[in-house]
């Protein structure tokens, strides 16, 4: 094994590098805002009113969705729809590639979400309450707005890409079991380009608030930006949030030929399941898909710098994760932990994407930024290595592991190395 890992003896045709970034958070539409938020510890959690749930709490973007969208596109389309466009045509942009002068047959679009067709599907049936339920009135652009593949779709679309697109149901896993997929497609000669990462419009349906507050898991703080405390002592639930964040991703040997800039590579990989509960996380699996996304990947868990967590802030699943954590990582020294969702609340289908993008920057700069709003460590979440309310300069960073755990026990593990060689 290389002391390097496993991922840099491969041949470049099936190492995958990330050479383009397009997002849409609740605090950054870009990833030098976005970065500059992290570090700074500033919040995108606002206040929300919602149909029949009523004054509650949540992330929301405020990206240009007529960047890359005519309002007839926006009217036929969704929310999920034009978050996946904008990330999308921004990744292009941002890779420095042309989409004009792509093949777009050899670019393929996979996209994590964490579920879809909720939104169109409340609405309309609240607008049909007023023409006394007649389906007459049902509009006809139900079934496009609503089949799961539809955030994959309106992007492929809009930019006219005729390659392979599809969404990847993994609740909240689904941002890391995107990138995975492209990774995996690239890897297989599927496509030679691939727009991969996850979204999320969980904002725009009252169910899922309603079901969370049922559950005694949905966040309320008198001040918004505070609501999200990941690991503190007080934490009472989850912030959500929408957003969207996607990659480019290529193979080196491609991406060495056009002389891209390479944000990092994909070093290791894991996904498995719980089995065990809808709900609870059962931190021997979450365990057992860390190792095995470090044993893919060719290294001890000391090698890597930052790890980057699920927690979300409810009482039970900080805990669990913390179990799993300490498991993996008892004794290695050098290893700092942080948690993006603080800042940014739950993007659910996008979440793993969005902690990838915010960390990437630390292969750069040597910040790991922090976990805000922690007044008081949970002692069951007290972690060696733990970055708690302000940024850290922790020196050079090789190696980023991203959690990303959902509902019904599926788990995600990605880790992401600086790219070791040159263009």
């Amino acid at each position: 094994m290389s002391s390097n890992g496993m991922h840099t003896e491969r041949p470049e045709t099936q190492r995958i590098v990330i050479t383009g970034i397009g997002l849409a958070a609740p605090n950054g539409n870009d990833l030098a805002s976005y970065r500059e938020r992290l570090l700074q510890g500033q919040s995108g959690v606002q206040e929300y009113e919602i149909r029949y749930v009523g004054e509650t709490l949540a992330g929301i973007c405020d990206f240009d969705d007529a960047r890359y969208q005519s309002a007839r596109e926006k009217r036929r389309g969704t929310r999920a729809g034009s978050l996946s466009i904008y990330c999308c045509q921004e990744a292009i942009k941002d890779s420095g590639l042309d989409l004009e002068n792509i093949d777009r047959s050899r670019c393929g679009i996979y996209l994590g979400i964490t579920e879809h067709g909720n939104v169109e599907t409340e609405n309309e049936i609240f607008e049909l309450s007023g023409y006394d339920y007649d389906v007459a009135y049902w509009s006809h652009f139900h079934n496009p707005r609503t089949v799961a593949n539809n955030p994959a779709g309106e992007a492929a679309l809009n930019m006219g890409i005729v390659g392979p697109h599809y969404t990847i149901g993994a609740a909240c896993a689904a941002g890391n079991a995107g990138l995975i997929q492209g990774a995996q497609m690239l890897m297989l000669g599927d496509c030679d380009l691939a727009l991969a990462g996850g979204v999320s419009e969980s904002i725009h349906t009252f169910g899922i608030f309603a079901s969370f507050k049922s559950q005694g898991a949905l966040a309320s703080h008198e001040n918004p930006a505070q609501a999200s405390r990941p690991f503190d002592l007080d934490r009472n639930g989850i912030v959500v949030s929408e957003g969207g964040c996607v990659y480019l991703l290529e193979r080196l040997s491609d991406a060495r030929k056009r002389g891209a800039r390479i944000y990092g590579e994909i070093a290791g990989h894991a996904m498995n399941s719980d089995a065990t509960d809808f709900v609870l996380p059962n931190p021997e699996r979450q365990q057992q898909c860390m190792e095995l996304a470090l044993q893919r990947a060719g290294l001890a868990a000391g090698q890597i710098d930052i790890v980057s967590t699920h927690a979300t802030g409810t009482s039970s699943g900080d805990i669990q994760e913390c179990v799993a954590l300490k498991a993996v990582f008892q004794g290695a020294d050098g290893v700092y932990f942080n948690n993006t969702k603080s800042m940014i609340g739950h993007a659910m289908g996008a979440a793993g994407a969005l902690e990838i993008a915010g960390n990437l920057p630390a292969f750069e700069d040597g910040i790991c930024h922090a976990t805000i709003n922690v007044d008081q460590l949970d002692p069951e979440c007290n972690i060696q290595g733990l970055v708690l309310n302000e940024a850290r300069d922790i020196g050079t960073v090789n190696y980023l592991l991203n959690n990303s755990f959902g509902m019904l026990g599926i788990n995600s593990v990605l880790i992401i190395s600086r790219f070791q060689g040159t263009i």
